[in-house]
C-alpha cells in the first residue's frame, strides 16, 4: 500500500480549514496531517508532522503568509508550499514563487484545481494558472517587460501589501484593520513607499497605487 501524501493546512478561517480537510481526506492518496491558524503554530507543527505539502493562505492574522513561506524555505525546505489565496494571482503569484512557494491557486477556483496542484507540486512541478505560466515564460525569454524594471519591485513584501491595498481602494484605517497593525504603522509604510517610488504626497501615492493596480489587472 502506497504511503499517503501528507498535507498541512495554514489558514486563519476555521471553515476554510474544515472544507479543505474534508476535500483532501476524500482523496485516496492524500491525508491532512495537521493545521494552524497562525505562523508560530504552523512552524512548530510543521516541524513536528513533517508534511509533504503545506497549503498556505497569504493573510494570517496580521502577518503575511509570504513570511511563513520564507521561513519554511529556510527551516523545512523539503515541504512544498502551495498558496491558496483570495488575492489576485497577477498581484501576488510571482512574489509567492520568489519567496519559495511551488504553487498558487486562487480561492475562487474549483476543488479540482487544489487536488491537481497538490499532485503536481508533490511531483516537483510548479503549479500556476495557464495565464500566469504564460506571463512567466514571456518574462523569462524577454518578450514581456519584466516587473524588475518597475520601482514597485523595490518594495518589501509588507510595503507591497499596503501599496496593493491602496490601489484596491482601501483606506489607511481599513488597511490597518486588515493587517492587524496600527494606523501609525501603515502611515510609516506609506512614507517608505513614497520615498522608494519618489512620490511627494499622499495623493500622488494613492493615484500611483490605483494606476498600477488597474494596469496589472489589465495586462
Amino acid at each position: 500500500m502506497l504511503e499517503k501524501i501528507k498535507v498541512f493546512l495554514v489558514d486563519d478561517h476555521p471553515l476554510v480549514r474544515e472544507g479543505l480537510t474534508s476535500l483532501i481526506n476524500q482523496q485516496p492518496n492524500f491525508v491532512v496531517c495537521g493545521e494552524a491558524e497562525d505562523i508560530p503554530t504552523a512552524l512548530r507543527n510543521i516541524a513536528a508532522t513533517e508534511p509533504d505539502v503545506a497549503i498556505v493562505d497569504l493573510s494570517l492574522k496580521g502577518v503575511s503568509g509570504l513570511e511563513l513561506i520564507k521561513s519554511l524555505k529556510n527551516g523545512s525546505p523539503r515541504v512544498r508550499v502551495i498558496v491558496l489565496s483570495m488575492h489576485d494571482e497577477k498581484l501576488y503569484a510571482e512574489r509567492a514563487i520568489r519567496a519559495g512557494a511551488r504553487g498558487y491557486v486562487m480561492k475562487r477556483e474549483t476543488t479540482k484545481e487544489i487536488v491537481d496542484a497538490i499532485k503536481q507540486v508533490f511531483q516537483g512541478k510548479l503549479y500556476v494558472s495557464e495565464q500566469m505560466a504564460s506571463l512567466f515564460s514571456e518574462k523569462f525569454v524577454g518578450m514581456h517587460n519584466p516587473t524588475g524594471n518597475s520601482p514597485v519591485e523595490l518594495l518589501s513584501d509588507r510595503e507591497f501589501e499596503v501599496f496593493s491595498s491602496l490601489g484596491q481602494g482601501l483606506s489607511t484605517r481599513q488597511i490597518a484593520e486588515t493587517l492587524n497593525v496600527s494606523i501609525k504603522t501603515v502611515q510609516a509604510y506609506c512614507a517608505r513607499i513614497k520615498q522608494k517610488l519618489k512620490l511627494s504626497s499622499a495623493t500622488e501615492l494613492l493615484h500611483e497605487a490605483i494606476r498600477w493596480h488597474e494596469q496589472q489587472l489589465n495586462n
